[in-house]
């Protein structure tokens, strides 16, 4: 399943790739997601015919099958070995979730499905030996999941952008929905059958009226609300039966005068009981939050070992860069975590939260905060770019976590890329270490009255636009010093950082004997037994592996373009161990494509 097992440890048992041999590793085949063949080539761009389109799938290897979605329409079967397609369907209307199908094993009364959400608002279900639409689900092997989430606004956005989660015979959908306004689209979570397709239970991510949490939201702002969704992963403790639900902000993101209150279950890791979908405990990580700090990457599940006890721990992490590590069965901090002071906010009407959680372990991860000794001096030129934007208006505000975009235009870090994004954690039970790759780039803005609509009356913006980064447009070198890039490991038993390095390279600094800058990326990691941690997501468009225990870089290979997405491993039915990742480009910093899915493996 994707993040490998129900913990979302992205963790591999196989170690016939290891840190002894992985030099070696090398590719095995190449698989091309657009079928159209043609293939072009212009100004540093990479691509095949039908217009540049971007994947963050991740493939899944079941009963030697490799599935996958692609930006192409359709969902497709491989020969995990060759690449060679077994099947594929071609979507009639809308998309599968880009990043990734789910497998159901079946039983009985109906066979083994591969199980998606589309961009549409569709959950669909085909057969997984042959490809074709699950009889008995739905409509021809398509439910629709839309009709009952739009709260009577009939134009709002509602679809489903990541894989389901599949736990005996339910399936477990969130949804996107919008950023702004605050009322629309319901976050709620619910749970499908398996065999038909139909609702088995919903939980409402907003409390209604008479349940926990309703008195967060003054009086019925609670009412329609958007936003406070699942539009990332979700996590299962088999043993307990607890479906562990990482929310996003309510809407709208930067001005919640409308929605005083701490908001829950805004930004909450939320654990119900699986079976029904009623609540057993919430921890909310950031209260009324403004910034867009959304939870959406796996909640990761594993023990922590204090004073010789193991503990049934919950790892979460979102935009903001802090990582809060729970006992899974109460949702107790392990390590502690304070509740201090933060600036007011000086937007009208707005009534921020005076104080936010901080755990006293691990460390806040990557950069919060910034000061005009931190600009970016690599060069002479982007000293002088970054000194420049600093000086707009005036000069920018700044300062430390919990900066509230204001009446001024300010320096916010993490921006709304975040410090990591929906491509999380992973975890290797044997060093106990987490593994993440974040980002250091701020956002800049202002909350200034809205010309456009009166929901939100006042909303973000700037004079480059409403997401504006601090950062050099034309390089994408953000404009603080390095690092810009990094990546780390956190050992869950002690809270303390195990190591840090700065992650991926900016060819034109190193050109110049620059080094150690770091440069941004999304995507995730996978670690192995074979004591391995494989990753991609920078925008110098490498593939590396790294030895997990110390963080040293034992291999890389430059593809055609980045990958911005997580990689994945299996053994084949021939005794090998291969790694698979796409390879599309297109993140938010790298303008090339491609539609290549690509397999490596020891000669």
């Amino acid at each position: 399943m994707y993040g490998h097992d129900y913990g979302s440890t992205r963790y591999s048992p196989l170690n016939q790739i290891n840190t002894q041999n992985v030099q070696r590793l090398a590719p095995a085949w190449t698989y091309h997601m657009n079928k159209s063949g043609s293939r072009t080539t212009s100004a540093g761009r990479v691509g095949r015919g039908g217009g540049r389109r971007s994947s963050q799938a991740t493939p899944i290897v079941v009963n030697d099958v490799l599935y996958m979605p692609t930006p192409y329409n359709s969902v497709v079967a491989l020969e995990p070995e060759t690449g060679k397609e077994l099947w594929s369907y071609k979507l009639l209307k809308g998309r599968p979730a880009g990043r990734g199908v789910a497998y159901w094993p079946g039983d009985k009364r109906t066979p083994a499905s591969i199980i998606f959400g589309t961009s549409d608002a569709r959950l669909m279900s085909l057969n997984a030996k042959t490809g074709k639409p699950t009889i008995g689900f739905g409509l021809n092997g398509s439910e629709d999941i839309k009709k009952d989430m739009l709260n009577g606004f009939p134009y709002t956005q509602y679809d489903v952008t990541s894989p389901v989660t599949i736990y005996k015979n339910l399936v477990f959908v969130g949804g996107q929905v919008q950023e702004a306004p605050g009322t629309g689209a319901s976050g709620d979570v619910r749970a499908f059958d398996a065999h038909t397709g139909k609702l088995v239970w919903r939980f409402h991510s907003v409390p209604h009226p008479g349940e926990t949490g309703n008195e967060t939201w003054e009086g019925n702002s609670w009412k329609n609300r958007s936003g406070t969704n699942v539009w990332g992963f979700m996590s299962v403790d088999v043993e307990r039966g607890l479906l562990f639900l990482p929310f996003g902000s309510p809407t709208p993101d930067f001005y919640a005068a409308d929605r005083k209150g701490s908001n829950l279950f805004g930004n909450s890791l939320v654990a119900v009981n699986a079976d029904t979908g009623k609540l057993v405990w919430y921890y909310q990580t950031v209260h009324h939050d403004t910034w867009d700090y959304d939870l959406e990457s796996a909640p990761v599940l594993m023990d922590v070992t204090q004073n010789g006890n193991k503990i049934p721990a919950v790892a979460v992490t979102g935009k903001l860069g802090l990582i809060f590590i729970l006992d899974r069965t109460n949702g107790k901090p392990i390590f502690g975590v304070e509740e201090r002071p933060v600036p007011p906010s000086d937007v009208p009407g707005e009534v921020s939260w005076p104080t936010e959680p901080f755990p006293l372990k691990p460390p806040p991860i990557g950069r919060h905060s910034f000061s005009p000794e931190d600009i970016a001096d690599v060069t002479p030129e982007q000293k002088k770019v970054c000194t420049d934007l600093l000086a707009t208006e005036g000069g920018m505000a700044f300062g430390g976590p919990y900066t509230h975009y204001g009446s001024k235009l300010t320096i916010v870090f993490p921006g709304t890329i975040g410090t990591t994004n929906w491509p999380g954690m992973s975890y290797n039970p044997d060093l106990g270490y987490l593994f993440l790759n974040i980002v250091n780039l701020a956002d800049v803005g202002k909350i200034s009255k809205n010309e456009d609509a009166p929901d939100p009356p006042y909303d973000r913006s700037s004079p480059w636009g409403m997401y504006a980064r601090f950062w050099n447009n034309d390089k994408f070198w953000p404009c603080q010093k390095p690092p810009w890039g990094e990546l780390w490991a956190i050992n869950v038993n002690t809270g303390d950082v195990a190591w840090k390095i700065p992650f991926g390279i900016e060819e034109e600094l190193e050109a110049k004997g620059i080094h150690g800058t770091g440069t941004l990326n999304i995507g995730g990691s996978i670690t192995t037994a074979g004591g391995l941690l494989f990753i991609a997501a920078t925008r110098d468009q490498r593939f590396r592996a790294f030895e997990a225990a110390t963080g040293k870089e034992l291999w890389s290979i430059k593809m055609e373009t980045g990958s911005y997405t997580v990689p994945m491993t299996f053994l084949g039915k021939n005794g090998k161990q291969y790694v698979v990742l796409t390879d599309t480009g297109g993140s938010f910093y790298d303008p090339t494509s491609s539609d290549a899915v690509l397999a490596f493996a020891l000669p």
